[in-house]
């Protein structure tokens, strides 16, 4: 990765304006593109892309290699020739949050008509037959997972599926395989759709001179195809059951600790087949994106394993990874400077600073995370977040998609903690937001990432995700198209040029 100071926006695609219920890949991506590259901005970070099960989380998708269908721009298929015109004459924008049940009960028979289209017209068939050969090894099963969970209703492979299909005997998937065999091929077609349209905007964004962040969840789902297919690769038993979910111990936030339900790495398993999985993983990753986040890096390390039948996670305990060998192996694979960010928030040892140090990763620093006090009750001008404290190898941000906004999250400090930020910042309360952002483009950080919330200075009913809990509003936030006129741009620009990132 570069050393040199660059600026970034966090926005994921389904925080679009569109005129669907879900933002897309589509011309406002492009649009935000534009308005980026023409104030210096040169860095766009995402969350992870993959399809989303319940509850919409992108750490939670069924698919590490898949892309969501739902971020497919319905225009570019009409404009391919697939639809009519008929079929795209929605309105303005859909205002308000995301709905990710409206999107797909309106955007998901539009995809499938055009996939069906695609296949009755035979054009695109060399591009799509060598798409279909190169991924066939993720695609195959993806396909028919999605079928199956379609027929069941459900994606809870491990306890609702019939046995046969969920231990995956050979001869049931070869069955569910011909039975399904038109359905199967409608979901092959909605990813190439997917792969086609990212990857042209990918080629917009660096043809700007902007590199994409992406984000890989450190776990898979439990209802995912990942799980499904590589029982062997995970702790889960011959009949689909966990043996241990990952989570996180008990600490100031929790009394009870988080237990989040991924099943853990069989990592013996791993080293065994030279880490070819996460080779793959990490491969297709950074075909999709420049740079990779790796979330919850601390697992490379260590991992909080929490027994079958625990209701909490206090009865946990750290299990070492092997982080080291792992590391070295994507290395070997696919070179020493590996593009990745290595997300060191929460329970930081020294042996997982040094696993990130040793092989010269950049951490994240969090400006919401500087202000505090010390055991007698003083400032703590040590604290490694603030910004006279981050270190070059950096990217920091005001705060990151699991953060109240800025504005959101001053509003809820108590009065000392505030009177503790504004005689840091210099500035009275409503320009808090702003001179956050300024103390992060002025720091040493090679990277300083933006969320989009924050540089429209929105309050706490514009955050993306509270962590630890599940619907509500999470993942739901959009933006309005003013978002992109706005002057606040103007004034982002006026700090990169005078702070030396541009």
């Amino acid at each position: 990765m570069s050393k040199d100071r660059f600026t970034g926006i966090l926005i994921h695609p389904t925080s679009f304006p569109s005129p669907y219920p879900v933002g897309d890949i589509g011309q406002t991506a492009r649009d935000f593109l534009d308005k980026a590259a023409e104030n210096k901005v040169r860095i766009w970070q995402i969350l992870p892309l993959g399809p989303t099960g319940y509850g919409d989380s992108p750490y939670a998708s069924r698919s590490t290699f898949a892309g969501n269908e739902l971020l497919i721009d319905v225009r570019q298929l009409y404009l391919d020739g697939y639809l009519e015109i008929e079929d795209v004459l929605a309105g303005g924008d859909v205002p308000g949050r995301v709905d990710y049940g409206l999107a797909r009960q309106i955007k998901m028979p539009l995809v499938r008509k055009a996939a069906k289209a695609f296949l009755g017209s035979g054009a695109e068939k060399k591009e799509y037959e060598e798409f279909v050969a190169d991924a066939s090894w993720w695609l195959d099963d993806y396909a028919l997972y999605q079928v199956l969970c379609g027929k069941y209703n459900d994606s809870r492979w491990f306890c609702v599926w019939d046995r046969d299909l969920r231990v995956r005997k050979p001869e049931a998937l070869e069955k569910a395989a011909r039975d399904y065999r038109d359905e199967i091929e409608i979901w092959r077609v909605m990813q190439y759709f997917f792969r086609k349209q990212w990857f042209a905007l990918k080629a917009y964004a660096n043809g700007l001179g902007i590199r994409i962040v992406g984000d890989v969840p450190i776990f898979v789902a439990p209802d995912s195809v990942d799980a499904w297919t590589n029982t062997k690769l995970l702790k889960i038993d011959e009949e689909g059951e966990q043996e241990a979910s990952s989570g996180v111990p008990p600490d100031a936030f929790s009394t009870t600790g988080q237990l989040w339900g991924n099943p853990l790495y069989r990592w013996s398993e791993h080293e065994r087949t030279g880490f070819a999985w996460w080779i793959s993983r990490m491969k297709e990753a950074l075909r999709l994106c420049d740079i990779v986040r790796i979330d919850h890096f601390r697992g490379f390390e260590a991992c909080w394993e929490v027994p079958r039948g625990e209701e909490t996670a206090i009865n946990g305990k750290w299990v070492k990874s092997p982080g080291r060998q792992l590391l070295r192996a994507l290395k070997d694979a696919l070179g020493d400077d590996l593009p990745l960010i290595a997300e060191d928030l929460g329970v930081i040892t020294p042996e997982v600073e040094a696993l990130r140090d040793e092989n010269n990763l950049p951490g994240m620093k969090i400006l919401q995370f500087a202000f505090g006090f010390d055991s007698k009750g003083e400032f703590d001008a040590d604290n490694a977040y603030l910004p006279h404290n981050i270190g070059k190898n950096s990217v920091a941000y005001t705060g990151t998609h699991d953060n109240n906004t800025t504005v959101g999250w001053y509003d809820g400090l108590d009065d000392a903690s505030k009177d503790l930020v504004r005689r840091y910042l210099e500035c009275p309360d409503d320009q808090v937001a702003w001179q956050m952002i300024r103390h992060l483009l002025m720091s040493n950080a090679s990277y300083a990432i933006i969320p989009m919330q924050d540089l429209l200075m929105l309050g706490a009913d514009a955050r993306m995700n509270v962590p630890a809990t599940c619907g509500g509003s999470n993942w739901s936030w959009r933006m309005d198209r003013s978002g992109l006129d706005s002057d606040n741009w103007h004034r982002l620009h006026y700090m990169i040029k005078l702070y030396g990132r541009a």
